[in-house]
């Protein structure tokens, strides 16, 4: 059973992943308490059934707002409307930390072009550069193929009834493979 086979072993259902559910059993028991292999698999189907639950509750609150989008709302109406009111402080205070770290992290790569020393204008004009340099590399590769002087085409080999064989020959002066048909 793989490690995101849902509670009913089949692929389509959507699961944890065992491995980490495993290791946050083990984070929260004390360290002289052991858990068995199938106490653990029932945490696991316990907590797929309550995001199905909270999941599919959500949903159809967002239905009814007419949203298309599951918001952070919805699913604390969904915990409140089932009875899990007392989850509602911690599962706000883990959506504060989160979006205080991808705030963090946008202000992280804003802050890159910011610390490079360069204007808006040398910026600008160090794009424009690569761009250029990547253009006439793609062009004079194209170029390289299409008048001979690029990679060698590949000849599809020729059956033993064939009546010239296909021979490939090295050249004295180049080290890359000549394909020559020898009529």
């Amino acid at each position: 059973m793989s490690d995101y086979e849902g509670f009913n072993g089949g692929d389509d259902d959507l699961s944890l992943p065992r491995a980490t559910v495993y290791k946050l059993i083990g984070e929260m028991l004390p360290e002289d308490v052991t858990c068995a292999k199938d106490t653990r698999d029932l945490l696991i189907d316990c907590c797929n059934e309550f995001i199905h639950l909270v999941a599919s509750e959500a949903n159809e609150i967002c239905e009814k707002d007419s949203k298309k989008t599951i918001a952070p709302e919805h699913v604390l109406d969904a915990l409140k409307e089932l009875g899990f009111e007392s989850y509602i402080k911690e599962v706000k205070e883990a959506y504060s930390s989160h979006r205080q770290q991808l705030l963090k992290e946008r202000m992280k790569r804003g802050t890159k072009l910011e610390n490079s020393g360069m204007t808006e204008e040398e910026l600008l004009a160090s794009q424009e550069a690569l761009f250029a340099k990547a253009r006439m590399n793609f062009e004079n590769r194209n170029k390289s193929i299409s008048d001979g002087s690029g990679p060698p085409s590949v000849v599809a080999p020729q059956t033993s009834s064939d009546s010239s064989a296909t021979n490939m020959q090295q050249s004295s002066t180049d080290s890359k493979p000549v394909f020559s048909n020898d009529n």
